[in-house]
């Protein structure tokens, strides 16, 4: 049973096209159609799976509600799939809410003083949730209680009231912002990893399967190789390269189609947008390859600081094209060779890796500020 709880009150997506990690209210329905239902049929995150299906089952057999778990990772990874397949796997009513929504206290205590024994709260983007309330979800988690306030200055006093046993399923996108009593109060914790593009290739023709496409073996290949390792950027672009099957095509989703569609919303072989490859160009051609800083950044490309910086960034750098360095942003080798040029020689980051240093002069990794 499935009880929102303003959850359009999340953090809404930033605009990115094909390839955002994010996604609005409307996406979410379309996702909703293509939900794994229980554990077996969720693909990748094997390590996760195995020890939530010893949670869960572990917690059945005892007959009581499992350890509260916390969910990390990038959006887009599954968190809030795996929510729901774990009430499922229950057999509870699922309430979902949000770290946003929960603006005071009160707005915690209304949500837990409604809910059902054994009934799954998922709580996304938990690290946005107000300070009082941290405070009093602490109390609940650990002796399901909470304690309302009554009255004002010297004359308030907190009435203790019982609140059903329930788990709580908290999912974050940044683990580190958690405080330390917040994340001790978690029994199990599950880190979610980016997918092999293997598992995506697994993950989109389920998707096909459901949509009523036919989709071909290289033709998957291509879309998982583009979609970041995230599997909402994949589903995303299978429907996109399905729109053009179906508008511009014969309905079938081949390697050409796929290609074809690809190209059409500026997604290249590497899973680069149109961002991203801004960033790029303007470090190479106009800062020869940096350092610089990111506000110089986003103003050369025409975004704000905080958009290349959470957005466009993280794949950046986890796919190697850029470093952060104490003096900015440079860019790596494979950032000149995949657009197709030759570092010159006072490179930053060219030197410093012929040399076998980092930017920041020190031997080995990217030093990060």
């Amino acid at each position: 049973m499935y009880h929102p709880h303003d959850e359009s009150a999340a953090a809404s997506p930033r605009e990115r096209g094909a390839v955002s990690p994010d996604a609005g209210a409307d996406e979410r329905q379309i996702e909703g159609a293509l939900r794994p239902r229980a554990l077996d049929e969720f693909v990748g995150q094997q390590r996760v799976r195995e020890q939530l299906s010893l949670v869960l089952h572990s917690a059945q057999r005892r007959n009581r509600a499992p350890d509260h778990i916390l969910m990390s990772g990038g959006p887009g990874l599954g968190k809030t799939t795996l929510a729901m397949i774990i009430a499922a796997e229950l057999g509870a009513p699922l309430r979902i809410t949000s770290g946003p929504a929960i603006e005071r206290s009160g707005d915690l205590a209304a949500v837990l003083s409604t809910l059902q024994e054994g009934e799954v709260l998922f709580l996304d983007e938990i690290h946005r949730m107000a300070r009082p309330a941290e405070e009093m979800l602490y109390v609940a988690m650990e002796d399901f209680r909470v304690d309302v306030v009554v009255g004002k200055g010297p004359g308030a006093t907190a009435i203790p009231l019982d609140i059903a046993p329930f788990t709580l399923v908290g999912a974050t996108t940044r683990a580190g912002m958690l405080p330390a009593p917040l994340r001790d109060r978690f029994g199990f914790t599950a880190h979610m990893d980016f997918y092999t593009p293997e598992e995506l290739e697994l993950i989109l023709h389920r998707s096909a399967g459901l949509l009523g496409a036919p989709l071909e073996e290289d033709a998957a290949r291509e879309i998982a190789g583009r979609s970041r390792g995230t599997p909402r950027i994949a589903n995303r672009l299978l429907r996109r390269v399905r729109d053009y099957a179906e508008v511009r095509g014969d309905g079938r989703l081949s390697l050409d189609t796929a290609r074809a569609a690809l190209e059409l919303y500026e997604v290249d072989q590497l899973g680069l947008d149109r961002l991203d490859r801004a960033i790029l160009d303007v470090l190479l051609h106009r800062f020869r390859g940096g350092p610089v800083g990111l506000s110089t950044l986003a103003v050369s490309v025409g975004e704000e600081a905080e958009t290349v910086e959470v957005v466009a960034e993280p794949f950046l750098v986890r796919s190697g094209f850029l470093a952060r360095t104490p003096r900015g942003r440079v860019a790596t080798p494979q950032a000149w060779a995949h657009l197709g040029l030759t570092p010159p020689p006072d490179a930053a980051f060219g030197a410093a890796a012929a040399n076998g240093a980092s930017p920041a002069g020190q031997p080995g990794g990217v030093a990060t500020p």
